[in-house]
This record gives C-alpha cells, structure tokens and sequence, in this order.
C-alpha cells in the first residue's frame, strides 16, 4: 500500500494551499490566512499520509458508501433484506469496516487548473452493499478560496448511496483549542430528532425554542451543555439538519471565528447537513504539528442525505438505479473579516 500512496498540494493566486492523498481521498489540510494576514492550518488531521492509515479514519475523508447510520446494519432493497456490519453498537456507520475512508483511490491531477479527481471501483457485495459502484471525487480549489467537491456514481445494479466529507475543522488554531467560541449559522427549520444509539426516529423536529435554532449566529457553545433530551442523546450536537434547496447548490451554512477573524461558508445540493461538535474526540489522537485533539476540538458540518434514509419512507430516497448517475456537490469557501 504504502508504495501507492500518495500526497498532493493544490495551491491558488492567493498563495493559500490544501493538501490531499488519495488514501480515503482525504483532505489533509487548508491553509488560509486570518484577518491579519498570518496563515494557519485550520483542519484536523495529520502531516503525512502514511499516518491516515492508522490514525483517525474519517479526518478529511471521503465517507461512503453510505455516510453516517444505518439502524441494525439492515436495509431492504427491491424486496431483498441486505445485512451491513454493525461497527458502531448495533449501528452501521459510515460504510462499514473498510469503507471508502481506508481505500487506495486512483488520481488524476491537472496541476494547470489546480484540480484533482481521485476513482474507486467498489466491487458488487463489498461490506455487503449490492452493485459494482463507479466513484468519483473531484476536488477543486480556486482563487476565491473555495474548496469544491464534486462526487459522481455509477452502479451496475440497484444500490443505495450517501457520499459526503467528513472534515473536522476549527478555523481559530486547527484544533489545538475547542470550537465552543465559534459562531454558527445554518439556514434550516428542523432537524432529524434522535433517538437511542443517535439513530433518527423519523420524526422531523422544528427548532423553535431548542438548542437546535442556529438560523441566526449563534456560538456552538451557548447551549451544548443544556438538559435537552436532544443533546443528551446526541452527547451535544450529532444531528442532521433539513435543508430546503430543492437539489440547488445552495448556502447552508455560515460559521465565524472572531478573534480570527476566519469564516466559512458551506453550500450544497444535498438535502441534509450534518452538525457534529466533535463529542468523541479524546486527545487519543495526536496530528498537525504535535496537536493533541481533545474534546470538542473539532467540528463537522456534513452534507449529506438523512441518516438511515433507506429504513425511513419518509426520507428523501438514497436509492440509486442502475445506470443513474449520482451527482452531488459540496463547496467550503473561505474568507476573513
């Protein structure tokens, strides 16, 4: 493996860099500048990649097949009942033992237009899912600082599929600190509610009057630690949130660190967006510079279709026929203030 792997560096007009390797094509790291011009990383994850293939699987990776839960592993398809491997409790999570996080993917890289697309050819039954399934991820990065990610499918039989990334970010040091002085943003009215094992119950929860209400700016921290049977179940936020884009590629979220002065956006055509506040994140890992990552020192914002979609009728489908293209987009702009 390790005489395939590979580490790429996309570098724009503006001087600001990420790094990538196609094991999990993974981002490795985003470096752009805060408001005072210094540089600094602001993802979690490792400085070599040989170090993705024993640390953390999901920093920076490319999530599937079926990114975040599916209940009891199980899932009905055309009448079939398929069995997935329960690797999170009685949980399927993000794929399975050996997803698309700890796959060699190929490349193809256009120095020229800073772009990069990395292929994985997941063979009919791998972790059990039925069709061979074609993937692409394209990742480009551009000179208005935007970090966008293209995902393309193609399956010879019916499967499902729910691709995403899955970095972890703290835009004030790169995870050195917690993320509880971050200030977030994000243009939806419900949420997935949870219940036992944070498997969603099929129950879409407005988020007037809750801990969940981040239609305007709101600091992650304010209410993560509230009795809210939602964040407890969740150990704080671990929840998808329904965007109403209608499959446009549109803002889904903002989040803003003052005393950086760093902000993202985040746009997408998917129907869901999953927030994560890093609630088992440990120190167990130690990446970028000799960084410990503790508790809540990183944040997810995942876009994505609802967790555990295929055993909900009520949630958009993750069904993809043979032969259908699946198309899906995610775009990280960055910008100082």
């Amino acid at each position: 493996m390790m005489k395939d792997l590979k580490k790429f560096t996309l570098r724009n007009a503006e001087g600001n860099e990420i790094k990538l390797t196609n094991y999990g094509a993974k981002v490795m790291s985003i470096i752009v500048p805060d408001r005072n011009g210094k540089m600094g990383n602001i993802t979690l994850g490792y400085d070599d990649a040989a170090s993705y293939i024993n640390g953390d699987p999901f920093f920076g990776a490319t999530v599937g097949r079926y990114a975040n839960r599916i209940a009891n592993g199980r899932f009905k398809l055309d009448g079939k009942e398929y069995q997935l491997a329960l690797n999170d409790g009685p949980n399927h999570l993000h794929g399975g033992i050996k997803g698309f996080e700890s796959q060699l993917w190929d490349t193809e890289w256009n120095e020229d237009a800073e772009v990069i697309k990395m292929h994985y050819k997941s063979a009919d039954m791998e972790e059990n899912y039925p069709g061979e399934l074609n993937v692409t991820v394209q990742y480009s990065w551009t000179d208005d600082n935007e970090l966008i990610i293209d995902f393309e499918a193609l399956s010879n039989k019916n499967t499902i599929i729910n691709l995403t990334n899955h970095c972890y970010f703290n835009l004030r040091d790169g995870g050195q600190s917690n993320i509880l002085d971050h200030t977030l943003k994000i243009n939806s009215e419900a949420f997935c509610a949870i219940g036992k094992n944070t498997i969603p119950t099929g129950k879409i929860q407005k988020v007037d009057d809750s801990p969940f209400d981040f239609r305007a700016f709101k600091k992650i921290g304010a209410d993560i630690n509230q009795k809210d049977e939602q964040i407890i179940l969740g150990r704080g936020y671990d929840h998808n949130f329904v965007l109403e884009n209608n499959g446009a590629c549109q803002l889904a979220a903002e989040i803003f660190h003052e005393q950086s002065g760093r902000k993202m956006e985040v746009y997408t055509d998917q129907p869901g967006i999953q927030l994560y506040s890093g609630n088992w994140l440990d120190g167990s890992q130690t990446g970028h510079n000799n960084t410990i990552y503790g508790y809540r020192s990183g944040f997810c914002l995942e876009c994505q279709g609802f967790p555990n979609a295929p055993n909900e009728p009520s949630f958009p489908s993750q069904k993809l026929l043979a032969g259908e293209l699946y198309q899906r987009r995610i775009i990280y702009k960055f910008l100082y203030e």
